[in-house]
């Protein structure tokens, strides 16, 4: 592959890499900056993308910095969230989340996970079951869904009420979702980001950020482009439409794990 092809194929990659690499850091900052090392690795050593398949190069060589990095990362300006998130974080069984997300985000068969994480596709397997057993096991909260097709809204609702979480209620619209949301403070919120009436879901969450301070958001969407523009700050957590239960209940477990630990019950 020319250094052309292998720039243009990279770039088309790029975005769910950082998507990758902030939902697993809890931060678009720390993320970013495992991918601006990633594709730093593979400037100085076009071998790292040996092989076809541009997807899979791209994310072993990420993982190869993350592992020797020490992960799980720690930001140089950790807020109390953040450290209480890193130490519940360390506590996992190491590489399970890793495994988890590659599988429930990025959709990643398990003989490819095994390519990316260099290990036997049966240690992936098991690490992903290992992963969805230890978060099942760890906070409840408050959820507010933010979607305007009734039957979207139900599923979600569904399956976040199966996961032990309270779903303090469905929202329609841009005004809607703000008031709801002042009526019982969410501890996290799933969103769609093109409501019922026009209006923007992105845009209820914004003031709702800036009115009610951190709150992890999951926007759930069939555009998901409007997010990956790398243009403004993006979700730490974004799943495209058609989406799985295994993967909302995944982005839902790992959400809980950078909402504040104060308020939420310790299932």
């Amino acid at each position: 592959m020319s250094a052309a092809d292998l720039a243009q194929s990279i770039s088309r990659e790029l975005p769910y890499l950082r998507r990758y690499a902030r939902a697993l850091t809890g931060s678009q900052t720390a993320g970013d900056n495992y991918a601006a090392a990633t594709l730093e690795a593979i400037l100085a050593d076009r071998s790292a993308m040996q092989g076809d398949d541009t997807r899979i190069g791209l994310f072993r060589t990420f993982h190869a910095i993350w592992q020797s990095s020490g992960q799980p990362v720690e930001a140089e300006a950790q807020t109390p969230r953040e450290a209480r998130a890193q130490a519940h974080l360390r506590g996992l069984t190491p590489n399970s989340r890793e495994a988890l997300l590659l599988r429930t985000i990025e959709e990643l068969r398990y003989d490819q996970i095994a390519q990316v994480m260099q290990c036997p596709q049966a240690e992936a397997e098991e690490l992903v079951q290992i992963a969805l057993s230890e978060m099942s096991q760890t906070l409840s909260g408050k959820v507010m869904v933010i979607e305007d097709e009734t039957i979207i809204a139900m599923d979600l609702k569904g399956i976040v009420q199966a996961m032990g979480h309270d779903v303090t209620g469905i929202a329609r619209t841009h005004k809607a979702a703000v008031e709801l949301a002042h009526q019982k403070r969410p501890d996290l919120i799933l969103a769609d980001i093109q409501l019922a009436d026009g209006s923007s879901g992105i845009d209820a969450v914004n003031e709702l950020l800036a009115d009610m301070g951190d709150i992890p958001v999951i926007f759930i969407t069939a555009f998901p482009e409007r997010l990956l523009t790398g243009d403004r700050p993006e979700p730490a957590f974004l799943i495209s439409k058609p989406y799985s239960e295994e993967q909302v209940r995944s982005a839902v477990s790992q959400a809980m794990f950078f909402a504040s630990t104060e308020g939420l019950a310790v299932s």
